[in-house]
């Protein structure tokens, strides 16, 4: 209860994971390895699609985005997780607690309507593939991008405005290991619903209405893909859309449990759990399942890193 001014909280104390330290020194080393696992598959995905002529089409393009969101994304939330496992008490002003807020729920609606664009993509590459140049210039790709970027970062302006209006009077202790919108609202002394229905509402949309523009573009492709004659055919067809299905089904499997009910959680263990689930395996598992399942993202990498293994024997000679 220390540094409380009058009324307001000056900083939170964010609890972790207490265990034994031992343990924690294990989780430790174990998350720390996978943070740099995601850091590395990221960073040669974006390299890989801007150094690589051939990928220059809207499908990697909005790879490109999604890898650097979840570069952004993971160094907004894992080195909190790590420094959980350091200490038992780790303390973030409410000033930092609310810009780690902003930019925690910025990139997570961000990468719902970027799945979504991402499927409308796929959806128009297999059932026009003739006009699928024409419906996906290059220009549509930087607007509909621009507007996955924009209308996640505007609905957590507008969330962050209601939550920030809220009065926190004491205790300042966040069951949690970074500040997220459930411990926060149940440690508010003021009336709360009005920030809780605006969250919930903006979760809704933000969640659910690209959720059901990817569930309407895999059902139209689906549609299409029996309608192909020859088994090979088909195949070919459903396997240019198996990864992002993939990324679709891990993500919003684990998102939803938790911004489909923005209502403070009764079980905080539970919820620490499923935010490592999202914040920590599904940004490492989204890179790892697009280069092992994308043929053209495997090739282009070998030629990258073999092209610049090349220049530097090069250099050397």
């Amino acid at each position: 209860m220390r540094n409380l001014s009058v009324g307001h909280v000056e900083e939170f104390v964010l609890v972790g994971f207490p265990t034994s330290p031992p343990f924690q020194l294990l989780l430790f080393v174990f998350f720390f390895a996978i943070y740099l696992l995601t850091l590395l598959e990221n960073i040669l995905i974006v390299s890989t699609v801007w150094l690589t002529p051939s990928l220059h089409r809207p499908m990697y393009f909005f790879l490109g985005h999604l890898s650097f969101l979840e570069l952004w994304y993971i160094n907004v939330t894992i080195p909190r997780l790590l420094g959980a496992f350091l200490t038992q008490d780790g303390r973030v002003s409410y000033v930092g607690c609310m810009t780690q807020l902003y930019f925690f729920i910025a990139l997570a609606c961000t990468e719902c309507v970027l799945l979504a664009v991402m499927a409308y993509d796929r959806y128009l590459a297999i059932c026009e593939p003739l006009r699928y140049p024409s419906l996906m210039p290059p220009s549509l790709a930087t607007r509909l991008a621009a507007a996955s970027w924009g209308s996640g970062f505007f609905s957590s302006m507008m969330k962050l405005l209601f939550i920030s209006r809220l009065s926190y009077c004491g205790p300042n202790i966040i069951n949690h290991f970074f500040c997220d919108i459930s411990p926060l609202l149940n440690l508010t002394c003021s009336d709360k619903e009005q920030a809780e229905l605006v969250d919930f509402l903006l979760a809704l949309v933000m969640i659910l209405l690209p959720l059901v523009a990817v569930v309407s573009s895999y059902a139209a492709i689906i549609v299409a893909i029996l309608k192909i004659p020859t088994a090979q055919g088909r195949h070919k067809a459903f396997s240019t859309c198996t990864s992002h299905l993939a990324v679709v089904v891990i993500y919003y499997s684990s998102t939803l449990f938790t911004y489909a009910r923005p209502r403070a959680m009764y079980t905080f263990n539970y919820n620490k759990i499923i935010s490592v689930l999202y914040t920590v395996i599904v940004p490492f598992l989204n890179p790892a399942i697009y280069c092992l399942r994308n043929k053209e993202v495997k090739d282009a990498f070998r030629k990258t890193m073999l092209g610049r293994c090349h220049y530097t024997r090069d250099v050397t000679d």
